[in-house]
């Protein structure tokens, strides 16, 4: 027996050392609701049910009380209205199902029992994000926009964001089944908040919406349209069948991507009768056209998928849709750890046939800094669950890099790590570049979280930091 295979055998008989991450599966479970007071006597048929789901969504901190009662002491109630007044940039809105993957494992023992697992629990902190979670150093970026993305600088037509040369986005509706706080499309969608006065879509819903296929019609550039908002599960099923069937008579549309979170926050929405025999329809017609249709959903921390999770997504691909795939969000305190981000795959791919798709930076919106991750910090992540997945179910680490687009975290141009401050370059001219000669030689900047910087870079934000109100409404600090 040669050395090296000698080796082989005495690590084969417990010699080896550990990897850095252990696979293991784990079957899903649906956490018990009636844990909380407020839903002891919920029935299963209730919990199943899309209309009791919606109907009983918490929106306001009393509402929160009535489910957790003295659970969760007034030291999280408290934090929680003074973020309300005084930080949140979206309005409270958390359907059943996912207040219950809150501290799923912890059983309530008396009051207050539960009060630090909500603090320390991942989905809380960005569906119920508290005062105490966000930064008081900088609890904005100074580069922070309310369209951190100048999404609305690039429509095409009201609510159609033309970026790509063969992909348009399309915001059907400015609502969602839920809020989350780090929503990157924070300037529109959902209820005004203390701090935030929402934008409104202007034309009437079917006038907006016509536009949108009138300008598909004409250009035969576009191949690919994600149908969006807000979230495509708050449209009525008929309006949305109407809108994609017409999608699909346009010759030169391909690929249909229906985005939701709804497959997490409320999966009962998808396991409705209308709504999978209304898909199927689609399906059906999508495939005799040869064009791809794929539910796109938006999950970030392994506890919110649970089997009724894995059971709208076997709804969905028997109705016949080709693929649903995950778009998460890097997010500090949530899945910041190659542990957290791989778990998560694994139980989206393993327990939900979910695919691993891509996770983003989390935008530059206002009074985000507390969830942001540096560059270098997305880069060691990308690195770090590398060769753990198969090819096909690794995610993608993608920084959103304003008037560029999806860029891998290593496709970075530049670094200066001491200012933290990114430089990209592009491919391609965006809807508003079309006679910019110099728009695909030029960089264009993205900027890393000032605490994550070393002491100099820190010191040179501060000394430029001055108090601006921007015409957005919201007052933050910028460098000179």
């Amino acid at each position: 027996m040669t050395e090296t295979l000698a080796g082989a055998v005495e690590a084969a008989d417990g010699g080896a050392l550990p990897q850095p991450y252990s696979y293991g599966y784990h079957p899903l479970v649906e956490p018990d609701w009636r844990r909380f007071p407020g839903w002891a006597d919920v029935t299963e048929d209730e919990w199943r049910s899309a209309q009791w789901q919606r109907s009983h969504c918490v929106k306001n901190v009393g509402q929160l009380r009535g489910v957790l009662g003295d659970l969760v002491d007034d030291r999280f109630y408290d934090d929680l209205e003074a973020d309300i007044a005084r930080a949140a940039t979206m309005s409270m809105l958390v359907p059943p199902q996912m207040l219950n993957t809150m501290a799923p494992d912890v059983a309530p023992s008396g009051p207050g029992s539960l009060t630090d697992a909500f603090y320390a629990d991942p989905v809380r902190r960005y569906m119920l994000p508290v005062l105490s979670d966000r930064r008081t150093d900088w609890i904005s970026h100074p580069h922070a926009t309310r369209d951190s993305l100048h999404e609305h600088e690039m429509w095409a037509v009201e609510g159609l964001t033309h970026r790509y040369p063969t992909k348009v986005l399309a915001e059907l509706l400015p609502t969602c089944p839920q809020y989350c706080g780090h929503c990157t499309r924070m300037d529109l969608v959902g209820n005004s908040t203390p701090q935030v006065d929402k934008l409104k879509f202007v034309a009437k819903p079917d006038a907006r919406l016509e536009d949108m296929l009138e300008y598909l019609r004409r250009s035969p550039g576009v191949r690919d349209v994600v149908v969006s908002g807000g979230d495509v599960a708050n449209l009525p099923w008929a309006r949305l069948e109407s809108f994609v069937s017409a999608l699909l008579e346009i010759d030169n549309i391909r690929d249909i991507r229906l985005a939701t979170k709804a497959f997490a926050a409320m999966p009962q929405h998808w396991l409705q009768d209308d709504v999978r025999a209304g898909m199927e329809r689609v399906a059906s017609t999508a495939r005799r056209r040869g064009v791809g249709l794929a539910i796109h959903t938006h999950v970030n921390s392994h506890q919110t998928v649970t089997p009724l999770v894995a059971e709208a997504t076997r709804a969905m691909l028997e109705a016949g849709v080709r693929d649903v795939r995950n778009q998460g969000v890097l997010l500090r305190g949530v899945n910041d750890s190659v542990d957290k981000l791989l778990d998560l795959c694994f139980s989206l791919l393993d327990g939900a046939g979910i695919m691993p798709y891509y996770f983003y930076m989390c935008d530059m919106i206002p009074n985000a800094e507390h969830w942001r991750l540096a560059v270098w910090e997305a880069q060691a992540l990308q690195h770090g669950i590398m060769g753990y997945l198969p090819g096909f179910a690794t995610p993608r680490i993608v920084c959103d890099v304003p008037y560029v687009g999806k860029r891998w975290v290593h496709q970075v141009h530049e670094y200066d790590r001491e200012r933290g401050i990114t430089y990209w370059t592009k491919n391609y001219r965006t809807g508003i570049e079309t006679e910019d000669a110099e728009a695909l030689s030029r960089s264009y900047e993205y900027y890393d979280p000032i605490h994550t910087l070393p002491e100099a870079g820190q010191a040179w934000w501060s000394a430029h930091r001055v108090e601006e109100t921007h015409p957005d409404g919201v007052s933050r600090e910028i460098h000179s």
